[in-house]
């Protein structure tokens, strides 16, 4: 039997003697989608740091593929194949485009390799590569840190709010990219999000967080999820 990419099992986490997360178990399998949903303060934010080590849990465990990586340090988890793209704009402002981008790779060689793949997902980037990075525009930027997490190549991506902030072409741009990642790499993705429709046209499940606890989970292929979760999602 082949483990799932990513097992969260009683997953309980927060910051110093707060609890944000409480006994939140998932799995995410070889290549999937999964869509985490929930209105801000739920615990989305903390969930994705957890995973990918920047918290430890304070039970509970987080596997990948079958091995046990609970606490693990970050760049540790990056090596093992995980992006993540947080909520924030973590960018080097006074770097160029290109120079923010040789980040995600291990050297120039892989970086000549692989740019070119932006071509067909980011072409701006390439346009814009001699740009210092902190004139972009907020959806620019937006992409770049996407760019940067894909030049990587990763198996799993763990992807934090990409939605927000972007204008709708934008947004359908980034789900056809999703997609493409997905279908063509195989990319297992983790993402959080409130953008309803955009979450649950790039998912194959969605799990509702809401004050820690996972409260609901389904196929985001079923017709009745988008009224199920609407409701879920009111403020």
């Amino acid at each position: 039997m082949i483990a799932p990419m990513l097992e969260v099992e009683g997953l309980t986490a927060g910051y110093g003697r707060t609890v944000v997360l409480r006994d939140v178990s998932l799995a995410l399998g070889q290549g999937e989608i999964l869509a985490v949903l929930g209105k801000n303060g739920m615990g989305k934010s903390t969930l994705l740091k957890t995973v990918m080590g920047f918290l430890a849990p304070m039970a509970g465990s987080v596997s990948l593929e079958g091995r046990d990586v609970s606490g693990q340090p970050p760049h540790l988890t990056a090596r093992a194949g995980v992006a993540y793209t947080p909520q924030e704009y973590t960018i080097f402002q006074d770097l160029t485009v290109e120079e923010n981008l040789r980040l995600g790779v291990p050297d120039d060689t892989t970086f000549a390799e692989r740019a070119e793949m932006l071509r067909d997902h980011f072409p701006r980037m390439l346009e814009r590569s001699r740009q210092r990075a902190g004139t972009l525009s907020g959806g620019e930027q937006k992409m770049l840190i996407m760019s940067r997490a894909l030049l990587a190549r990763p198996r799993l991506m763990l992807i934090d709010e990409v939605s927000e902030g972007l204008q709708p072409s934008m947004i359908n741009r980034m789900a056809e990219v999703l997609t493409r990642v997905r279908e063509g790499f195989g990319t297992s993705i983790l993402i959080v999000e409130q953008h309803l429709a955009f979450a649950l046209s790039i998912a194959d499940r969605y799990a509702v967080l809401k004050l820690g606890e996972i409260v609901e989970e389904g196929e985001a292929g079923d017709p009745a999820a988008a009224g199920v979760l609407g409701e879920h999602m009111k403020v």
